[in-house]
């Protein structure tokens, strides 16, 4: 799925560098599930992109914020996954991110597995979402009308 031409203007704001990183991260997580939704926000502190079998947020199994000089990877119920060697950031209830300044901070076989277990845990909460066809789509939720960004 080609990124949703709003999202390519959200981000215009960030460094190309940021701007590589978030694609190539988006890439990752549509190449492990393909038929997926991108729901989108231009938020005030982030762009925020969440991926999900549905159009709602509940159903996430993961997301990317975008900051000034990182990009966090994050798994909406990250503290249910099975603990492996890549350690994820968090203390809150439910969600964990990996924080990531370049492509290699993103290497890791784990992530893969990671993935894969919050799309199960995701479709466990919801059975709709295990059979439900779909079509990939990108959809723009918000946009906020303050925002920060980077200095360009």
């Amino acid at each position: 799925m080609k990124p949703h031409p709003e999202l390519k203007l959200f981000l215009n704001p960030y460094s190309p560098t940021i701007q590589d990183l978030t694609l190539a991260v988006r890439k990752f997580t549509l190449d492990l599930v393909p038929n997926t939704y991108e729901l989108i926000w231009d938020n005030y502190n982030a762009v925020a992109m969440a991926y999900s079998k549905s159009d709602k947020l509940k159903d996430a199994f993961c997301h990317i914020a975008v900051y000034a000089h990182h990009i966090n990877f994050g798994f909406n119920r990250g503290a249910e996954l099975t603990k492996r060697d890549l350690k994820l950031n968090g203390s809150g209830k439910l969600i964990r991110h990996l924080k990531i300044t370049s492509i290699e901070d993103f290497k890791s076989a784990d992530l893969k597995l990671m993935v894969y277990e919050a799309v199960r845990i995701s479709e466990g909460r919801n059975n709709i979402l295990k059979d439900s066809p779909m079509k990939p789509m990108s959809i723009v939720m918000s946009i906020s009308e303050k925002k920060i960004r980077p200095k360009s």
